[in-house]
């Protein structure tokens, strides 16, 4: 079987083709084509097998300041989890005073990845 991604990890954007055996997806029957470097291979596999996210976006902040703080997942989730993730999300309310990068909620979705702060606010 045959599908194509566009490799977002770079600006250049490569056209990548990979072909597969529907019955068999394993890293080692997969080839990639049409990515000028390793990370295209690496991010084309992933896609093609387990698909994760880097998730952004806001919680409620109880700051005098700042209504609404800017989040992330420390790393990439599941695809499958990012409707899961923002139920989570929008029960939320971050308790000013925050340091960008502090951990919201450890274990956020996935064991080992927080739901960080993106920005610092005061009370």
């Amino acid at each position: 079987m045959e599908k194509t991604f566009t490799c977002v990890v770079c600006p250049i954007g490569c056209e990548l083709t990979v072909n597969y055996d529907e019955n068999d997806i394993i890293d080692e029957k997969i080839s990639v084509h049409g990515n000028s470097c390793p990370r295209g291979e690496k991010y084309a596999k992933t896609e093609l097998i387990h698909p994760e996210r880097t998730l952004t976006s806001i919680v409620k902040c109880d700051s005098s300041t700042l209504s609404m703080l800017p989040v992330k997942t420390s790393s990439p989730i599941p695809k499958e989890k990012l409707f899961e993730a923002m139920k989570l999300i929008n029960t939320i309310t971050a308790k000013a005073p925050i340091k960008q990068g502090d951990i919201l909620y450890k274990n956020f979705v996935v064991d080992g990845v927080d739901l960080v702060a993106c920005r610092s606010v005061k009370v």
